[in-house]
């Protein structure tokens, strides 16, 4: 079990401007806006807590544990099988199995459409994703709102600590619009400045959401605590760095103007904030990867003990045991549902790459059923098992940390502004942080690459094998104009064995019905 704790709140408040139903899966936000903000922050451990609540919503589904079923139980988001409204869950299976890294085998509601890129406003998984992010974004908003007046009349150590959790809460806040600046178009903007009541939030434009978020986290990183300095599972400057970088990396797309000497500008912060890559490749993805502080700048922390749920890191691990696989070296159960496709197990150096952690006895390479585990290699790379062995606290619920910001994206991001012309990089910074990666991944020098390999092809390929099932791949595959009707096909893109190309309609989620039929002020783009 973990040497840290995570912190549960018995109860929370809410005063939300969002409200959204998924019908399909009789979904609706519960609003527990039972509790005034006076009585409930008498308790001064309260600003704690309310804090871990916000950094919990991105892998719990509740607050609560039902004594049959200790994964559910009072959920944040009504639905009919709770594991599926775990933000990291649906974050997971909308970066992931609309690519070439993940197809799913099950036959849960609309999930299908998302590997074969044919998803409507009414697709179950859309629908919850977006109420996860805007519940979210309104427990930051509700954070904000209540504590701010509060501040001045704290004590000097209390009012120094929750200033920073307000800044923490910010950061968390800014995140969440990533995702959604990311995935969606002219989305509903709320902030704590919005008055709570009823009212149909109007929209903001993708370009001034981007602008928002950048100069949201350009204010808050100062008021963060330095990088690898903060409690572990919480953010810092470096995470704040780590995401400005982000931001900026798919600036083209969200704005039409690149960004580059921006990102790197904020990739050469992260890379004098005292991080380097971990020695083992494999011992990032493990059970006791909260020891990785070296390399993991912000994690969605897990325990098998206190984040008892179905979604998050549980079902990343879960999903991906199945067929002639040994449950017990993985620490699970297994679930019979993830794999890769041969698109991308094709770009591996199978036999010297570490990084290839497939699982191939009993799989084929090439799927002619989606739905058959069989068909596909499975993914090895995480584990509910520690670096010495030990299995997890429990075979049900896992102890994997998600690695949200790792480091080793820094270098691949500065090598591909490099690439991309950023006037404030270097070629010799560039090839050394990927063969950085590469000298960790082959054990040596035989990977190595010279500045004549550098080019964007490998760059998109390299980043494939450095962080596949970390959440990266979709928004990667559109910033290279790949994702949708590009030349590059993978097996069943389209929902053809082959693949197909797609249109570029897809290349963004759409706001889903339910929002659209309550709020009036939104719409979506021509075709959905």
């Amino acid at each position: 079990m973990k040497s840290y704790n995570i912190i549960f709140i018995v109860i929370f408040i809410l005063g939300t401007t969002f409200i959204s139903c998924v019908k399909d899966l009789d979904t609706t936000p519960n609003d527990p806006n039972t509790t005034t903000t006076a009585s409930v922050f008498e308790d001064t451990a309260s600003y704690k807590e309310f804090l871990a609540r916000i950094y919990g919503g991105l892998t719990l589904t509740g607050l609560g544990t039902n004594a049959t079923d200790p994964g559910v139980g009072d959920p944040d988001i009504n639905v009919n099988d709770e594991g599926t409204a775990s933000y990291l869950r649906l974050y997971w299976n909308s970066q992931e199995l609309t690519t070439d890294e993940a197809v799913n085998g099950w036959n849960d509601g609309d999930i299908n459409e998302l590997h074969n890129q044919n998803w409507s406003a009414d697709n179950d998984f859309n629908e919850l994703i977006y109420t996860r992010i805007f519940y979210n974004i309104s427990l930051c908003n509700e954070y904000l709102r209540d504590v701010n007046p509060l501040v001045g009349s704290l004590s000097g150590s209390l009012q120094k600590n929750v200033k920073l959790y307000l800044a923490e809460v910010r950061f968390m806040r800014a995140l969440s619009y990533f995702h959604a600046l990311d995935m969606f178009e002219n989305v509903p903007f709320v902030t704590e400045n919005d008055k709570v009541g009823a009212f149909y939030p109007s929209p903001i434009s993708r370009k001034n959401l981007y602008n928002y978020i950048v100069s949201e986290l350009k204010a808050i990183a100062p008021l963060m605590a330095a990088p690898r300095t903060n409690e572990y599972a919480r953010a810092d400057r470096g995470a704040a760095w780590t995401l400005l970088a982000k931001v900026y990396l798919n600036a083209e797309v969200y704005t039409g103007t690149a960004r580059y000497d921006s990102c790197a500008m904020f990739c050469d912060s992260v890379i004098s904030g005292g991080y380097s890559l971990h020695t083992s490749f494999n011992e990032l993805f493990l059970a006791d990867n909260n020891k990785c502080t070296d390399e993991i700048i912000f994690p969605v922390a897990h325990d098998g003990l206190r984040t008892k749920t179905y979604g998050g890191m549980t079902y990343i691990i879960q999903a991906a045991v199945g067929g002639s696989m040994s449950s017990s070296d993985y620490g699970v159960s297994g679930w019979w549902g993830n794999r890769v496709t041969s698109a991308l197990v094709n770009k591996f150096d199978l036999t010297n790459d570490k990084r290839a952690m497939f699982y191939t006895s009993g799989q084929n390479l090439e799927i002619s059923s989606v739905s058959t585990f069989t068909d596909g290699y499975a993914v090895s790379k995480f584990k509910n098992i520690t670096s010495d062995g030990a299995k997890g606290s429990s075979t049900t619920f896992v102890d994997t940390d998600f690695p949200m910001f790792r480091f080793a994206d820094i270098y691949l991001m500065y090598a591909e502004c490099y690439v991309r012309g950023a006037s404030n990089t270097t070629q010799n910074k560039a090839v050394n942080y990927i063969n950085a990666l590469r000298g960790r991944a082959f054990g040596g020098t035989s990977g190595n690459i010279f500045a004549s390999n550098l080019t964007l092809n490998f760059i998109l390929d390299e980043r494939a094998r450095e962080l596949f099932w970390e959440c990266s791949r979709r928004t990667d595959l559109i910033r290279f104009g790949e994702f949708t009707n590009g030349d590059y096909v993978w097996p069943w893109k389209g929902g053809i064995a082959a693949g197909t190309k797609t249109s570029s309609l897809y290349d963004i989620f759409p706001i889903p019905s339910s929002d659209l039929a309550a709020n009036p002020n939104l719409s979506n783009p021509t075709g959905y």
